[in-house]
């Protein structure tokens, strides 16, 4: 069993920059591949970025892709997502997840965090 517990949200101005964590617990972090979703207003969960176990593998989503850098740190049982030139379509709840495999469903998800981008 994994819980993940997120933070770093907020209200950002268009441009500027947040950086989210996602603190796990439980066993055996490192077996963990982890992804960050986000959920906009009306709209679908998608996936926004991916990370490996080891770290050397990363995903992102077409939309972020020079603006968003996914990492983690298997010491500290802790992922990150730095958020950078943020626009105002990045607005979304963002969810922290855990999962057996690179690409599958994830296994473990935790209770979101509220990013607001004003313009």
């Amino acid at each position: 069993q994994v819980q993940l517990v997120e933070s770093g949200g907020g209200l950002v101005q268009a441009g500027g920059s947040l950086r989210l964590a996602c603190a796990a617990s439980g066993r055996a972090f490192s077996r963990y591949a982890m992804a960050w979703f986000r959920q906009a207003p009306g709209k679908e969960r998608t996936s926004v970025a991916r990370i490996s176990t080891s770290g050397g593998n990363t995903y992102y989503t077409d939309s972020v892709k020079g603006r968003f850098t996914i990492s983690r740190d298997n010491a500290k049982n802790t992922m990150y997502l730095q958020m950078n030139s943020l626009k105002p379509e990045d607005t979304a709840v963002y969810f922290c997840t855990a999962g057996r495999t690179y690409w599958g469903t994830p296994d473990y998800w935790g209770q979101g965090t509220q990013v607001t981008i004003s313009s």
